[in-house]
């Protein structure tokens, strides 16, 4: 079973908004969804490109 980087790699080389989380079957958003939306949504979402900036300290 490939690992959640490599899937989350494949699916951005893709251009793919998401991809399959192998152990949950939920949808993961990549990287690249979350930068179109342009900022932080402060959920901790596992491929943040944004540091996790609008994550409250306790949550990190």
């Amino acid at each position: 079973m490939p690992s959640i980087e490599e899937l989350h790699r494949r699916a951005c080389e893709k251009g793919q908004d998401t991809y399959i989380d192998p152990e949950s079957g939920y949808q993961v958003l990549t990287s690249q969804a979350h930068s179109k939306r342009g900022a932080c949504c402060g959920n901790r979402c596992r491929h943040c490109p944004f540091d996790y900036i609008n994550v409250p300290c306790e949550k990190k």
